[in-house]
């Protein structure tokens, strides 16, 4: 299956298109679950591996690939499902997420699927492993679940979102009270993580669920007041993936705004590996920063106050 995953000028061919790759495959039973091909670094049998009984419960072994041990975590176990049965003929995806490299055991591997973002819909409400999904979509009349890979890992191995005291007394950061962002992401784990930490800085943190959603709010702002938009946020942070519309399509439609043009946008995404830089190259972000990184946000918003105070709003 390795063999179909795409290499890195390929992978951003779909940049700025709203497009992704999904890869499809099935845990327990005939439900389709996928995430994005991005992500993924290889699909192989499972190698020898050695079990690991008291680590997290999602957590059944390590595995020795390509000079590196990674944890192999029954997927299906991590939303709560009945935990996979697995032998030498079992399949494990191979994934990095936050520069971080996991294995995926899975019942089996489907294949990758071409879709348009607004073909993706924000998950239904409710319980059970809903709690788990980033978003769903349809194809050929059959729900695939999008699984919501970040809350998996932040579950199994929790990141710390602290901030040294030091940051929180810097004078320049002082400065940032009152100030605002808008954050976009489909991720409630993101919103709840990295808003804590703009909040903790004083800032006022408004937010959107995708990015049609986000762009709509920054139209209405910027219509909703005479004052440059440059000079009400910040920081425009958006992810990459999102349903209806992803984080390089809205990069791409506020450059081509009059009223957005001018807005500092930053790429804030789990999306690791060299096709990052070329992506925020590609629709014109301002700055690529690796998700859950509460120090780096911190120096961001630092780097944006003295901008300001010494050129401007728009850098």
């Amino acid at each position: 299956m390795s063999e179909i995953l795409k290499n890195v000028d390929s992978r951003t061919n779909l940049v700025g298109q709203n497009r992704l790759e999904l890869l499809m495959f099935r845990l327990n039973g005939r439900q389709a679950f996928a995430i994005n091909v991005f992500k993924v670094r290889e699909v192989l049998t499972l190698p020898k591996m050695t079990l690991m009984p008291h680590r997290s419960p999602s957590v059944i072994g390590v595995v020795y690939l390509r000079g590196r041990s990674l944890p192999v975590i029954d997927l299906s176990k991590a939303i709560g499902m009945r935990p996979l049965e697995f032998n030498d003929e079992s399949t494990i995806i191979v994934t990095e997420y936050n520069s971080t490299v996991q294995a995926f055991l899975v019942g089996s591997v489907d294949r990758i699927i071409n879709l348009n973002w607004e073909q993706i819909q924000p998950p239904p409400s409710g319980a059970g492993r809903h709690h788990y999904l980033t978003a769903i979509t349809q194809l050929d009349d059959r729900i695939i679940e999008i699984v919501d890979v970040e809350k998996v890992l932040s579950e199994i191995a929790p990141l710390s979102m602290e901030l040294p005291e030091s940051v929180l007394q810097d004078e320049v950061i002082s400065r940032a009270a009152g100030k605002a962002v808008l954050m976009i992401d489909d991720s409630h784990t993101a919103h709840a993580q990295a808003g804590n930490i703009f909040r903790k800085l004083g800032l006022k943190v408004h937010q959107a669920m995708d990015g049609r959603e986000g762009l709509d709010k920054l139209v209405a702002m910027a219509d909703a007041s005479d004052t440059p938009l440059s000079e009400q946020l910040l920081l425009v942070v958006t992810d990459a993936e999102m349903p209806r519309m992803d984080g390089y399509r809205l990069t791409t439609e506020i450059r081509n705004h009059p009223k957005l043009k001018d807005l500092f946008v930053v790429l804030h995404t789990s999306l690791s590996g060299a096709f990052n830089q070329a992506m925020v190259e590609k629709v014109g972000c301002d700055r690529f920063l690796s998700k859950f990184k509460p120090e780096e946000l911190a120096e961001l918003v630092k780097e944006r106050i003295q901008a300001i105070e010494t050129t401007g709003p728009v850098p």
